[in-house]
Formats: structure tokens, C-alpha cells, sequence
């Protein structure tokens, strides 16, 4: 059974790169999803290397779903931690956190434990979150060589490996009915959801759940 469960996750995967699924030109032309989507499924990895279906997990109780850019990014290791010291009231509410980048799974560990993490960090690094998200773009050839000088580690793009690709940092609010009841997506990566906003979003959403 447990065969036949990681073959179906990987065929799922591989719909993405087969199709020929490609990401915006710029950050400021992704098209996040909206507001009453539902949560698609579409498979990350642990810090261990498993696959999980993320459509599955985020059912399974209310979900800050976030997307960032890598533990190398100074903006998103200060967000991360902002979330850290609202967990405890979110999960009062009935959420978890869940964070996804496009790091390889290995780098998950040490970004948990430089930041101080209690929340599950996961690996897109073939993407298929960000793209089924769409948040996904095409890093510029310049910024690409700049950070390759910097060591820093992007993903290929499956359809081209010749790209780069990364995800718009995003926040995504959703029930365990698996609806989207919130989105912030800024193309600017050094604006972040503040976490007062946040709670108060997340109020906000339960109660549009239970009407």
C-alpha cells in the first residue's frame, strides 16, 4: 500500500514537469490563487526526503500556509521567526503553520533550528507547490548569475534547466474544508504580512467558515 501511495504522489509530481509547466516572466505578473480556490494537491518533501501530499495535509486542520524564498534570504528568516511567536495563539485558533521553499530538503533543519522553528518547514524544490500556487516566476539571467556567485542554490526549471525559478513570498489562509479564505502575495520581497494582521485574518476566516 505504501508503494502504491508513493507511486501515485510521484505521478502527481510528474504531471507538472510533463506538462511543460512553466512560471511567470516577473514576480509582478504571478497569479496567485484566489480567494474560494481549493487547495491544490500537489507533493513536497520533508526534511527526511518523504513525499506528502500537501493538499492532504492542509485538509487535515485550518492552515497559515506560507511560501518563502529560501533559508539564504535575511527577509524570510525574520518573517519565519515573526511566525514563531504567534504559533502558540494560532493554534489556539485550530491552526498549524506550514512553510515551503524551494530548498532542498536538507537545508530544512538548519533553517528550523537558526530560527528557532516548532512549525514544519517543507521542500519544493521541484516546485509544483509554487507553480499549482501560482506564484512561481522566472529568476533574470542577472540576479540568477549574482546569486550563483553567492553560492546560493535556486531550483531549475523542470521544462528548462537553464532557468531559475522561485516563488513570490505568499501567505495563504485555509480551512480544513480546503478553501483559500485569504492570499497575500507581494511581488517586493522585503514586504511580509505582519503577524497582528495575521491573527486578526485568521479570526476573520474561521468565522467566514462557520457561516
Amino acid at each position: 500500500m505504501k508503494l502504491i501511495c508513493t507511486l501515485g504522489l510521484w505521478l502527481m509530481s510528474a504531471l507538472f514537469v510533463f506538462a511543460g509547466v512553466m512560471p511567470a516572466d516577473t514576480q509582478e505578473t504571478v497569479s496567485p490563487l484566489t480567494v474560494g480556490s481549493d487547495a491544490p494537491t500537489v507533493v513536497v518533501k520533508t526534511a527526511e526526503g518523504e513525499s506528502v501530499d500537501l493538499g492532504e495535509l492542509v485538509r487535515a486542520k485550518p492552515t497559515i500556509l506560507i511560501f518563502y524564498r529560501g533559508g539564504w534570504c535575511p527577509y524570510c528568516n525574520t518573517h519565519l521567526a515573526e511566525l514563531q511567536t504567534i504559533e502558540p495563539e494560532l493554534m489556539a485558533l485550530g491552526y498549524q503553520i506550514v512553510a515551503v521553499s524551494a530548498d532542498r530538503p536538507e537545508a530544512m533543519p538548519p533553517t528550523t533550528e537558526k530560527n528557532h522553528l516548532n512549525y514544519q518547514l517543507l521542500s519544493d524544490r521541484a516546485m509544483n507547490a509554487s507553480a499549482a500556487y501560482g506564484i512561481a516566476f522566472t529568476v533574470p539571467d542577472e540576479i540568477r548569475v549574482k546569486y550563483a556567485k553567492w553560492n546560493i542554490d535556486l531550483a531549475p526549471v523542470p521544462a528548462d534547466e537553464s532557468l531559475r525559478w522561485l516563488p513570490v513570498p505568499s501567505v495563504f489562509v485555509i480551512g480544513s474544508d480546503s478553501k483559500v479564505y485569504f492570499v497575500h502575495s507581494n511581488p517586493d520581497y522585503k514586504v511580509r504580512m505582519d503577524t497582528a494582521t495575521l491573527l486578526k485574518t485568521a479570526q476573520a476566516a474561521l468565522d467566514s467558515a462557520a457561516r
